[in-house]
C-alpha cells in the first residue's frame, strides 16, 4: 500500500514539475532568457522522468 502512495506522489510532482517547467519555458522564451528557457526545459524533463518512475512503481504494484 505504501508504494502505492508513493507512485502517486511521483505523479503529483510529475504534474507540478511539468507545468514549472512549461511556465519557465514560455516566460523565459518571451523575455530571451536562454537560461530560463533551459531551466524550464530542466523541469520537464524531471517530471517525464518522476511520472515514468510513478508508472513503474504503480506497475510493480500490480504484478504482486
Amino acid at each position: 500500500m505504501a508504494e502505492n502512495k508513493q507512485s502517486v506522489a511521483d505523479k503529483v510532482k510529475s504534474g507540478v514539475s511539468k507545468v514549472k517547467g512549461e511556465v519557465k519555458d514560455q516566460i523565459g522564451n518571451a523575455k530571451g532568457d536562454k537560461s530560463m528557457q533551459a531551466d524550464g526545459k530542466k523541469d520537464k524533463a524531471k517530471g517525464k522522468i518522476q511520472e515514468t518512475t510513478g508508472k513503474l512503481k504503480e506497475d510493480s504494484d500490480h504484478k504482486y
